[in-house]
C-alpha cells in the first residue's frame, strides 16, 4: 500500500512539472521577441552615413572596416569617431578612437570604444566616459547603455555632476527621461553647503532632490548633522523630510522624531510623532507628539502629550501643559540664559515637590518660577495654595516660596488634624528641600495642633494676628511668633468644630500628582474650592478740573 502511494505521489509531481513547463512554453510563444521583430523591419538597421575609407579585413570577414570621419546612425542615435568595424548582418558596429554619441539635441555621450547592439538596442561604452544631459555629466570608465529602457548604468565607480552637486558612488545607473539617477555603495553627494554620505540614494537632476532609501548622514558647514533612513533632501534649498525617528544634532542640542521637517533657509524644524529635544548644555528634554525649534534664535515649543524634563538635579523634574515653549536669549554668549512658559493644565512632579497651576513662566536667569491659576505647591506633607506662587530656586532646589493673594499653607498631622494658617501673603523657606521657616503677613489666621514629645496631643491652637512667623525642627513645629494676637489653647477633645478649619481650608490631595505619568491626567478642582481673585481697590486721582468745581 505504502509502495502504491509512492508512485501515487511521484506521479503527480511529474504531472505539474510538465503542466509548469508547458504554461511556460505558451507564456514565452505569446510574448513578442522584440529583436527578432527588429530583425525583420528595414527601418531598424545602422544607416552608414560617412567614412574616409571603407574596406574588408579577412581576419575578421563579416565586419567592413572604416576608417576617417566615420559616421553612423540608427533610430535617433548618431555615432562619430575615427574608426569603426561596421556588421551589417548582425546590425552593429564597435566604434573606435574619439567616439561622440548624440540622441536628440540633449544626450551626448564621449568616451574611448563604442560597442552597439542595433537589435537590442544596447550599447557599451568603454574609456573616459562622459554622458552629457542637459546640465547634468556622468563620468565612468564603464558605462553600459539601454536604449530600450533609457538607462545608463556603471558597477566601478563613477561620478555625476549636477549643479552644485557633486554624486560618488561604486554602482549606479541614470535615467535621462526621467532624470533619475540611483546610486548604491560607498554613495557621497558633496555640495559648497554640506557633504552627505549614505549607501543607497536616488538623485533627480531636474529637481535636485536626493531621495534617502538607507541611512544617511548630512554634514552641513555650519557643523548641523543631520541622520536619515528614508526621506527626502532638498539640496538646493536645504530642506529636509525625512521619516523612521531621523534626528538633528546643533550646538549641543537634538532633535529626534517619526517624522523630521528641516528648512536651512528659514531655519525652522518641525517633528512629529514622539518627538525629543534634548539639550544638553542646559540638562533639559523637551517632548511631545509636535515640536517646532528654531535654529536661529535657539527656541522651541511642544504640544500634545508635551512635556519638559529638567535633569540637572539628581532628581529629574517633570513638567507638562498643554503647550509648553522655551525662549533662548542672547544666543551664541557666554550669557546665554532660557525661559520656559506653559499654558494651560500644567502638572508638575519630582519626588520632593509637586505642582498644579493653569500657566507657568520660569525665568532662567532669576532662578524664579511664577505659577498662575489656581496653583497648588506639595512638599512632603506640605500643600500650599494661593492666587499666585512665586518659586525661588537655588541650584535646582527650592530656597524659598512666595505666596500672594488667599495664601495658605495646610500639614497634614495625621488622617483628621492638620496644622493651617492662612493669610494675605506668605513666605516659607526651604533647607534641603523641607520648609524650615513660613512667615505670614495680613490677616493671618492659624489653626495648630501642638503634641508632647512623647506624641501625645497637648491641644489645638487657635489664633488672629496681623503677622506670624513660623520655625520647624526634624519636620515639627519648634517656634511660633507673633507681635500680638487674639485666640485661644483648646483641650484635644473640646476643640469647637468652626476652630479646627479655617474656612480657606482645602485638602488637594485628589489633585496632586502621584508619579511622572500622572502629570498627564488633569483633575480640578471641587467648585466650592475654586479661589476668586481678589479685586484691588484704589482712590480715583483728582484733577484739577473737579476742584476747581468744588470751589
Amino acid at each position: 500500500m505504502k509502495k502504491n502511494n509512492t508512485y501515487k505521489n511521484r506521479n503527480m509531481k511529474l504531472l505539474a512539472s510538465f503542466i509548469f513547463l508547458l504554461c511556460v512554453c505558451v507564456v514565452m510563444a505569446t510574448v513578442p521577441d522584440d529583436r527578432n521583430r527588429r530583425k525583420k523591419n528595414t527601418d531598424s538597421r545602422i544607416h552608414l552615413i560617412h567614412s574616409d575609407v571603407l574596406y574588408k579585413n579577412s581576419q575578421d570577414p563579416h565586419a567592413e572596416v572604416l576608417v576617417g570621419h566615420v559616421k553612423l546612425s540608427h533610430e535617433g542615435l548618431y555615432l562619430d569617431c575615427d574608426s569603426a568595424k561596421f556588421y551589417r548582418e548582425d546590425n552593429s558596429f564597435d566604434g573606435f578612437g574619439h567616439v561622440v554619441m548624440t540622441q536628440g539635441d540633449t544626450l551626448r555621450l564621449t568616451c574611448d570604444t563604442f560597442f552597439y547592439d542595433g537589435y537590442a538596442m544596447k550599447a557599451r561604452a568603454r574609456g573616459r566616459v562622459h554622458l552629457y544631459h542637459k546640465k547634468t555629466k556622468l563620468v565612468t570608465e564603464n558605462l553600459d547603455y539601454d536604449r530600450v529602457y533609457g538607462v545608463g548604468m556603471y558597477i566601478d565607480g563613477g561620478t555625476l555632476y549636477d549643479g552644485d552637486n557633486v554624486l560618488v558612488s561604486d554602482w549606479g545607473q541614470y535615467t535621462p527621461a526621467t532624470h533619475e539617477a540611483f546610486f548604491t555603495e560607498n554613495v557621497q553627494l558633496t555640495n559648497p553647503k554640506f557633504n552627505m554620505v549614505s549607501d543607497t540614494l536616488y538623485y533627480y537632476t531636474d529637481t535636485e532632490v536626493a531621495k534617502i532609501e538607507s541611512p544617511t548622514n548630512i554634514i552641513s558647514n555650519d557643523s548641523t548633522f543631520v541622520y536619515g533612513v528614508k526621506g527626502e533632501y532638498f539640496t538646493k534649498q536645504g530642506r529636509a523630510s525625512l521619516l523612521n525617528r531621523s534626528y538633528i544634532i546643533k550646538d549641543m542640542r537634538k532633535i529626534v522624531g517619526d517624522s523630521l521637517h528641516s528648512d536651512k533657509d528659514t531655519g525652522v524644524d518641525e517633528a512629529f510623532g514622539n518627538v525629543i529635544i534634548t539639550d544638553d548644555e542646559n540638562q533639559c528634554m523637551l517632548l511631545g507628539n509636535y515640536c517646532k525649534y528654531y535654529e536661529n534664535t535657539g527656541d522651541a515649543m511642544a504640544t500634545d502629550s508635551a512635556i519638559v524634563k529638567e535633569y540637572s538635579s539628581p532628581d529629574t523634574l517633570y513638567v507638562h501643559a498643554d503647550t509648553l515653549k522655551m525662549f533662548t536669549y542672547n544666543m551664541n554668549t557666554d550669557s546665554v540664559y532660557r525661559n520656559l512658559h506653559a499654558y494651560h493644565k500644567v502638572r508638575m512632579f519630582r519626588r520632593d515637590v509637586q505642582g498644579v497651576c493653569d500657566s507657568l513662566v520660569s525665568l532662567q536667569l532669576d532662578s524664579c518660577t511664577y505659577m498662575y491659576g489656581q496653583p497648588i505647591l506639595w512638599n512632603e506633607n506640605q500643600q500650599i495654595f494661593g492666587e499666585e506662587i512665586r518659586i525661588y530656586n537655588n541650584d535646582s532646589t527650592i530656597d524659598w516660596v512666595h505666596i500672594i493673594n488667599q495664601a495658605m499653607t495646610i500639614e497634614q498631622v495625621d488622617s483628621a488634624s492638620f496644622n493651617q494658617v492662612a493669610s494675605k501673603e506668605m513666605m516659607s523657606y526651604f533647607v534641603n528641600g523641607e520648609i524650615e521657616h513660613n512667615e505670614a503677613h495680613g490677616n493671618v489666621y492659624v489653626v495648630y495642633y501642638l503634641d508632647e514629645d512623647d506624641g501625645s496631643r497637648m491641644g489645638v491652637l487657635y489664633a488672629e494676628s496681623t503677622d506670624m512667623n513660623l520655625f520647624m525642627k526634624n519636620k515639627k513645629v519648634s517656634k511660633v511668633w507673633m507681635p500680638s494676637n487674639s485666640g485661644m489653647m483648646y483641650p484635644p477633645l473640646k476643640v469647637p468644630h468652626d476652630r479646627q478649619y479655617l474656612s480657606q481650608f482645602a485638602w488637594f490631595d485628589y489633585i496632586r500628582p502621584k508619579d511622572k505619568d500622572d502629570i498627564f491626567e488633569w483633575r480640578n478642582k471641587d467648585e466650592k474650592n475654586i479661589l476668586k481673585k481678589t479685586e484691588t481697590k484704589t482712590v480715583p486721582l483728582q484733577k484739577l478740573s473737579d476742584l476747581e468745581l468744588n470751589e
